[in-house]
């Protein structure tokens, strides 16, 4: 028996069960207006910045933790529902063989471009058509690491709110503001205050160690295979280059990032 409080679901075939695997699948993510996230670490980095699941999921057996019962507590208090299920169940909700003990359901956040502050920090990161939701899940833990001001996604890129990303961010998909825009539409954005637009690049690029960047920095990674387009490139104020001394002739994009961020930390930070 669940305790008071909680909705007791044990069968696979219940309707819940569905609706919130199915949220797994970016269509049903967008016409339900909800996204999942699975472990208590970040769920609790998501209450600690304000933001509660409208659904908490747990398994049956789980060890008892004070930060979950803070959490259980407060989306009760908020008027969520608190669902309990087997481990099983929550395994097929999540997709993962060894489930963690808790999962949330939450409301898109705001990925407008005025949801970012350009005050906020001295450093931003950009990414232009970054495929790969690992990659941008690690993009967002790197943007939180360096106290970057949000993370902005140029053309199509991975949804940030897919399970992948949001498991790669390790809760920072909570504590990173994220806006989604053309470039059509990101670049007279840019350029209507201020802000250093740097690229990762191979073309008439500085060596990134001692280039001279100015806040607030916004530093910009392409696609994983292609890179930036030539005239994204010639776009930006700054492009540098990173010294490749093995086989490899780039970094992997979330990698490129993170060094190049660090760089610019440094600098302006």
């Amino acid at each position: 028996m669940a305790r008071p409080g909680r909705r007791e679901i044990t069968g696979f075939s219940n309707p819940t069960v569905k609706a919130l695997r199915a949220l797994r699948d970016k269509k049903h993510r967008q016409r339900d207006g909800r996204f999942l996230a699975e472990g208590l670490r970040l769920l609790t980095d998501a209450r600690e910045s304000g933001i509660l699941p409208s659904t908490l999921v747990m398994a049956s057996e789980r060890e008892a933790h004070p930060l979950l019962d803070a959490l259980e507590a407060d989306v009760a208090a908020a008027g969520g529902e608190v669902i309990e299920t087997t481990p099983d169940i929550l395994g097929k909700i999540t997709g993962k063989d060894n489930p963690q003990a808790v999962a949330g359901v939450f409301a898109p956040l705001p990925t407008d471009l005025e949801a970012i502050d350009r005050t906020a920090a001295p450093i931003f990161l950009v990414a232009q058509a970054l495929r790969d939701p690992g990659n941008l899940g690690t993009m967002l833990r790197t943007a939180d690491a360096v106290g970057a001001g949000g993370l902005i996604l140029v053309d199509d890129c991975a949804d940030p709110f897919g399970v992948e990303a949001v498991r790669a961010s390790m809760g920072a998909i909570f504590t990173v503001p994220i806006a989604q825009a053309r470039w059509e539409d990101f670049l007279p954005w840019l350029r209507s205050g201020p802000g250093q637009l740097v690229a990762a690049s191979l073309r008439e690029a500085v060596p990134y160690r001692g280039a001279p960047y100015g806040a607030p920095c916004f530093v910009l990674v392409g696609n994983e295979s292609r890179g930036l387009p030539e005239d994204y490139e010639a776009a930006c104020d700054l492009r540098v280059t990173m010294p490749m001394k093995g086989r490899a002739d780039s970094l992997n994009a979330a990698v490129a990032a993170a060094v190049l961020a660090y760089e610019v930390l440094d600098a302006v930070g």
